[in-house]
Formats: structure tokens, C-alpha cells, sequence
């Protein structure tokens, strides 16, 4: 009996590159379909063992938008390690700084928490305008309403 016979095959089609635009978009709604995209869970080959989602590139994400009070009362924290190194930053202050650092926190809360979400989120690309580096992987632009 041939021995390969009993291996499960996984066929991955080759990635896309699929560039969504966040201007006016509210981050929790946009931030899952970014989520489902580059998990794969949109595709009929989906293995959850497996990193065979799409390559996302997001653009305009100083234009992300949040409800209501969370401008001033959404906070992000982070401990140095050292006594006394608790960090807090306001989601205003964050959009300030580093407006790609928003989007990508939200997805990054929504993978695995293991080496596989390690690898996925390495194929989401943000820009904080609508310039970007890709034009030669020709990314079809994914429209989405509100």
C-alpha cells in the first residue's frame, strides 16, 4: 500500500494582494474584515492550521473613525517590565502618533495568539495616507459600506 496515500493534501492558491481603504470606516467593523481576509476564512481551501489568506495593504488610516466617546476614553496599555513601567496612551494620543499602530493592534487582538497569528499579521501592510510601495502586485481594491 502506497504510504502517501493516507496524507492529507492541502492545496493553497496563490495570494492576492487586496488593498482596502479605511477613510470613514469605523475601526471594529473594518478591522474583522481585515481579520477574515488574511486568515483566509473567505476562501473554500480555509484550513485553520494553515496561513493561506490574502496579502492586505490599508490605506488612509489617519481617517479611521471610532463611536462615541472613545476618542477620549479608549486606552492602551502596556507594561515595560520594569516597577512602575505601566504605560497608557489615549486612542486621540495613538492616532496622533502613529495612526497605523490603531488598526494594527485591533486586528493583532483578533488572530491566534500563537506562531500562526505571528505569521499572518506580517501580511497586512497599513499606510497612514493613500500612497503605498505596492503598485507592482497590482492589489484589486476591496470596497466596503459602513
Amino acid at each position: 500500500m502506497d504510504f502517501l496515500s493516507f496524507k492529507t493534501i492541502n492545496k493553497n492558491d496563490s495570494k492576492n494582494w487586496i488593498i482596502m481603504d479605511a477613510k470613514d470606516q469605523y475601526l471594529g467593523r473594518f478591522s474583522t474584515k481585515i481579520a477574515l481576509i488574511i486568515r483566509g476564512k473567505h476562501k473554500t481551501n480555509f484550513s485553520p492550521n494553515l496561513d493561506c489568506g490574502d496579502y492586505v495593504i490599508v490605506i488612509n488610516s489617519k481617517k479611521i473613525k471610532l463611536t462615541g466617546k472613545k476618542w477620549i476614553n479608549k486606552k492602551y496599555i502596556r507594561y515595560t517590565g520594569y516597577p512602575g513601567g505601566k504605560k497608557i496612551i489615549f486612542a486621540k494620543d495613538l492616532l496622533i502618533k502613529d495612526s497605523t499602530k490603531i488598526i494594527y493592534k485591533s486586528v493583532k487582538g483578533m488572530l491566534p495568539k500563537n506562531r500562526l497569528g505571528n505569521k499572518i499579521i506580517k501580511n497586512l501592510h497599513i499606510y497612514p495616507s493613500s500612497e503605498h510601495k505596492h503598485q507592482a502586485q497590482k492589489p484589486i481594491q476591496l470596497y466596503i459600506k459602513n
